[in-house]
């Protein structure tokens, strides 16, 4: 087979959405709904199918845990991903402008 180098392919550090759905104990339905919300960046390969990351099962057990924790819908949990996000870049600037100004 032939690769070329500006085409994603499918490697080991990418599951399907089946073994992706079953590692996260998320049903597919489910995980197509929140990749539909943005929640999940999957790549799509030639013939339309999904391939996670394997780094998404981070966000899959964020995602999991906020529903857990918290009343929210996906599209509220989504944001407050996203929240958190953002308030973690903003406290390692704080962190780093806090250094470079004790030297």
């Amino acid at each position: 087979m032939t690769t070329y180098a500006l085409v994603r392919h499918p490697g080991a550090a990418y599951l399907d959405l089946k073994t992706f759905a079953h590692a996260t104990g998320l049903s597919e339905e489910l995980v197509r709904r929140l990749t539909a919300l943005g929640l999940f960046e999957p790549v799509t390969d030639s013939d339309g199918e999904l391939w996670f990351r394997a780094g998404e099962l981070v966000a899959a057990a964020r995602i999991r845990r906020l529903r857990a924790g918290l009343p929210l819908n996906y599209a509220a949990v989504g944001l407050v991903a996203d929240l958190l996000d953002r308030i973690a870049e903003l406290e390692a600037a704080l962190r780093t402008r806090s250094r470079r100004s004790g030297d």
